[in-house]
C-alpha cells in the first residue's frame, strides 16, 4: 500500500507545480505522465510527440525528484482508496483473487492482492517522503527511451536532469520462501443467492525468467489461453456453462502460477469442475496432436509482431524484457523459440506446472448450493463469507454444509 501511495502522489505535486500545474502542462503537450507500482516494479512513465522529447524528461526529472506529497491529495488519495476497497469486496472476482494469492504465496508480499482499510488509516506523509528517499535511487533504476530520439542530445539531457542523483547503499529486500502445496483444497466465499460461481484453480508455476517459458506458453495456449483453446471450447462452445473460460501463467520476478478461471451458472458448478479437471489432465496425458500445437505457435508467433507496431507495445515489450531480467536477444530470438517448441514439450511442461492434485481450488458463490456439487473434489473445505480477508480461525465442522450459520466466522470441513 506505501507503494502504491507513493507512486500515485508523485505527479501530484511538485516543489515547482501544483497537482493542476503539472497536468495542464501536459496537456498543453499532447502527452501522458503517470507513475504505477506492481507486484514488482514501480514505473514512471511519459510519451509526447517527438517535438516535445526535450521537455518531457524535464518534467519527470521534476516529479522524481522534488515531489511534496501535498496533505491535502494524501487525504483525497485515502479516501478514494477506502472507497475503491470497498467496490473491489463487493466484486466476485476480487474475492476470488484475494483467496487464491493467500493459499499460493503464504506469507510472501505476493499473497497480498490490495491493502486492508487500516493500512490505509496509517498513510502519513512522512512515512511517504522517508520511503521515496530509500526507494527511489540511480542505483536501483533503469532509464528506457522508444522514439525517434537523436541519441547524443539525449544523453546529454539525461547528464544534466540526472547526473547529481545521489547513489545510496541499496539492498534488496528479502522475503520468505513460498511453502509448496501437497494436496488439492476447496475454499469457497460465500454469496448468498449469487446466480453464478467464480472458479479458480491455481498451483505455482514459473517465474517470469524461467527456461520453461516458451514452452509453458505454447502449452497454455493449447489448454485456456484464448476462443480456440480447450477448455473454453469445452466449457462454452460443447457444454454452454459460461461465456469464457481460460487458462493463464501468472509470471511474476520471483514466482509465478498457473490459473484456470472461468464464471458459470450456480447449478453447473461441478458439473464444471469435471470438465475442468477432464482437460487439465488431457493436457499432461495425451500428446497435443501436430495441427493443433502448430495453430497454438502459429498464434504466438504472428500476434508478436503487432504488439511492438506501436510506441506504447514496443515500450512494454524492452521494459519487460530488461525488469525480468530476460536475455539481451529476447525480442528478436522469440519467434524461433516459440516455433522449436514440440509436442514433448508440451506434455513435459504440463505434467511440471499443472498439477490437479495440488490445486487451490477458490470458488465465489452460494456455499449453499455449491458444496453440495464440489466437496467430493477435495480433501479439505473452508468457508469464508465476503468480509473476511484473512484465514484467522474460527469454528471447525466434519461433515455437511447446516441449513443456517453465522457468518462471521469460518469453516473449515474435513470430508
Amino acid at each position: 500500500g506505501l507503494t502504491s501511495a507513493v507512486a500515485f502522489l508523485l505527479t501530484e505535486g511538485t516543489q515547482k507545480y501544483s497537482s493542476r500545474e503539472l497536468a495542464e502542462k501536459i496537456e498543453r503537450l499532447g502527452g501522458s505522465l503517470s507513475a504505477n507500482s506492481s507486484n514488482d516494479f514501480t514505473i514512471l512513465a511519459a510519451s509526447a510527440l517527438s517535438i516535445y522529447s526535450e521537455e518531457i524528461p524535464t518534467l519527470m526529472a521534476e516529479v522524481l525528484f522534488r515531489p511534496i506529497f501535498p496533505e491535502k491529495e494524501l487525504d483525497l488519495y485515502k479516501r478514494n482508496a477506502l472507497e475503491n476497497l470497498k467496490f473491489q469486496r463487493s466484486q466476485p472476482s476480487f474475492l476470488a483473487m484475494e483467496q487464491t494469492a493467500r493459499l499460493l504465496y503464504g506469507n510472501h508480499p505476493y499473497a497480498t492482492v490490495s491493502p486492508k482499510a487500516a493500512d490505509y488509516e496509517k498513510l502519513d506523509r512522512e512515512t511517504l517522503v522517508k520511503f521515496h528517499e530509500s526507494a527511489c535511487q540511480p542505483n536501483n533504476a533503469v532509464l528506457i527511451v522508444v522514439g525517434d530520439i537523436e541519441r547524443k542530445k539525449l544523453m546529454e539531457q539525461v547528464a544534466e536532469l540526472f547526473a547529481e542523483w545521489p547513489r545510496h547503499q541499496f539492498t534488496p529486500a528479502t522475503f520468505s520462501a513460498i511453502n509448496g502445496r501437497n494436496s488439492r483444497t476447496l475454499t469457497v466465499v460465500d454469496r448468498p443467492a449469487s446466480a453464478q460461481s467464480n472458479i479458480v484453480l491455481a498451483n505455482a508455476a514459473i517465474p517470469r525468467n524461467h527456461p520453461d517459458h516458451f514452452a509453458a506458453t505454447v502449452m497454455n495456449q493449447v489448454l485456456g489461453a484464448g476462443a480456440s483453446s480447450r477448455v473454453f471450447m469445452n466449457l462454452r462452445e460443447e457444454k454452454g456453462y459460461t461465456y469464457g473460460a481460460y487458462t493463464r501463467l501468472d509470471s511474476k520476478k520471483l514466482a509465478g502460477d498457473f490459473e484456470a478461471t472461468a464464471e458459470v451458472r450456480t447449478a453447473v458448478t461441478g458439473p464444471s469442475l469435471k470438465e475442468f479437471f477432464y482437460e487439465l489432465n488431457r493436457i499432461r496425458d495425451e500428446r497435443v496432436p501436430d495441427d493443433e500445437l502448430q495453430d497454438a505457435k502459429s498464434f504466438l508467433t504472428g500476434v508478436f509482431p503487432i504488439r511492438a507496431e506501436t510506441q506504447e507495445g514496443l515500450s512494454s515489450l524492452v521494459v519487460n524484457q530488461i525488469l525480468y531480467g530476460l536475455p539481451d536477444d529476447y525480442l528478436q530470438t522469440y519467434r524461433e523459440n516459440i516455433d522449436a517448441i514440440t509436442a514433448d514439450d508440451v506434455q513435459r511442461v504440463a505434467n511440471a506446472y499443472v498439477q490437479p492434485d495440488k490445486l487451490a481450488m477458490v470458488i465465489v458463490g452460494d456455499a449453499k448450493e455449491i458444496l453440495p456439487q464440489t466437496l467430493a473434489y477435495s480433501d479439505h473445505t473452508e468457508v469464508f463469507d465476503t468480509d473476511v480477508d484473512d484465514a484467522y480461525g474460527g469454528g471447525a465442522l466434519t461433515g455437511t454444509l447446516p441449513s443456517f450459520y453465522d457468518n462471521s466466522f469460518v469453516w473449515s470441513i474435513d470430508s
